[in-house]
């Protein structure tokens, strides 16, 4: 029997964070999943940084993410989505996020960093 290999993750920085509204087609009916309540949907864009000379797969993104008064906004979740490629180098990447219409804007975005896979993970 052949064991296979275990990749190690490979780390990508995540820089120039920033958010803006969802276009109208993707924030019709945004809820969240505590419940029925309203959620505004915004996308979480930045740039991806892969240092190495291979295309990352699956890379999670984790970060915080906290609302005017300093309360967070994932509850107990940090990992926030993923990316499915990152080729070498600098690349752009974007992220649809679901906020509690409750939570006070602006949001602040706060330790994001991903990490993925030198070889796409098997489904």
């Amino acid at each position: 029997m052949i064991t296979p290999t275990a990749e190690a993750l490979t780390q990508i920085r995540l820089f120039d964070i920033s958010y803006k509204d969802c276009p109208p087609e993707l924030a019709q009916g945004a809820v969240i999943s505590s419940g029925s309540a309203a959620a505004n949907c915004f996308i979480v864009t930045g740039k991806a940084e892969n240092g190495t000379y291979k295309t990352v797969y699956d890379a999670d993104i984790y970060g915080r993410i906290y609302d005017a008064n300093n309360d967070s906004v994932m509850q107990n979740r940090t990992r926030l989505g993923s990316i499915a490629e990152v080729p070498p180098g600098t690349s752009d990447f974007e992220l649809r996020i679901s906020v509690p219409a409750n939570q006070p804007l602006p949001l602040q975005l706060k330790q994001f960093k991903a990490s993925g896979f030198s070889s796409q993970v098997r489904r």
